[in-house]
């Protein structure tokens, strides 16, 4: 009998199969990766949001309450709903929540309309230095809101302004921070401020549009026009609707213009124009801190009404 030929040594190793990684600990690793890469981001929400919203709740719940003389200080006592009625019953945050209600109602489509209008022209093939533009656009964004709101109080004042003496040169008078024209005031302030920023986020989704569907519309016949209203923004129907939720929500937390536009001599901004205003107004001016806090949960509920009713109308929008 004749032995079988030596078998060559690396053929067993070239036939042999890798070790198989065991499922288990791939399984494991994955939660542990993604509580790792989402942990940060969810303490921090929690300690920034949910803590002070939280702890706005429970003050919102008591009030203070004086004893004998008040010679002891207050004392403070649970009061249940009576902060919430007392908000709901008063005029002035009612006025200041309808004022706020309809600066959304002028800002938020005005901005929104305007920034598509602008990301459109640039992503057209019709428009040049792309960059420049989105350099001059973006530049306002830069500034702080108190910086834009100081400068646009110089802008607004009489006998400073430089707008105003070319307007009386025309014989025109426009009082700036007066009367209704106020309001238009600060929509003008905020949508110089935002516009920039939201067209960027506008353009970068257009960006991602298919250019096969772009140039299928242009070989089909459709003009610039028709390829930006019919193909384009149905393309970034998403972005849009994030693009306003967070106007939205940006527009009811109007504080920083109307609060420097008070301080102008001729302005008729009150110190409880707008509700986060007058909830600045009772925590440090009238040491209210209960009904400050009360008036803060009122708002951030308005913007989750708000925020869910936006969000309801895009889904069924966009359902098939």
């Amino acid at each position: 009998m004749t032995a079988p030929p030596p078998s060559h040594p690396g053929t067993a190793m070239a036939t042999a199969a890798p070790p198989a990684r065991p499922r288990a600990a791939t399984r494991t690793r994955r939660p542990r990766a993604v509580l790792w890469l989402l942990g940060p981001f969810f303490a921090l929400f929690a300690l920034t949001y949910i803590a002070p919203m939280g702890y706005a709740l429970v003050l919102s719940l008591y009030r203070e309450k004086f004893t004998g003389i008040g010679w002891d200080g207050p004392t403070r006592v649970f009061a249940g709903a009576e902060n919430y009625v007392r908000a709901l019953t008063d005029p002035t945050f009612l006025t200041g929540t309808g004022r706020v209600l309809l600066y959304g109602l002028i800002y938020v489509p005005l901005v929104i309309t305007l920034a598509a209008a602008l990301a459109l022209l640039l992503d057209s093939a019709l428009t040049a230095a792309r960059r420049f533009f989105h350099t001059v656009l973006f530049l306002p964004h830069i500034v702080p809101g108190l910086i834009a709101a100081i400068v646009w109080v110089y802008l607004y004042t009489p006998g400073l302004s430089p707008i105003i003496d070319g307007l009386e040169g025309l014989g025109t008078e426009v009082d700036f921070l007066g009367g209704n024209t106020v309001l238009l005031s600060l929509v003008n302030i905020a949508v110089w401020q935002s516009l920039g920023f939201n067209v960027v986020l506008i353009y970068v989704a257009l960006r991602a549009v298919p250019a096969s569907t772009v140039e299928a519309a242009r070989l089909d016949g459709a003009g610039e026009l028709r390829t930006a209203v019919l193909v384009k923004l149905p393309q970034i129907r998403a972005a849009m609707f994030v693009v306003t939720l967070f106007t939205i929500i940006g527009s009811l937390q109007l504080f920083t213009e109307p609060q420097i536009v008070q301080s102008a001599g001729n302005s008729s901004v009150t110190s409880a124009w707008t509700p986060n205003m007058l909830a600045y107004a009772a925590a440090f001016n009238s040491n209210d801190y209960h009904y400050a806090a009360t008036v803060s949960v009122l708002i951030a509920a308005l913007a989750g009404v708000l925020s869910f009713t936006v969000t309801k109308l895009a889904h069924r929008r966009s359902a098939p």
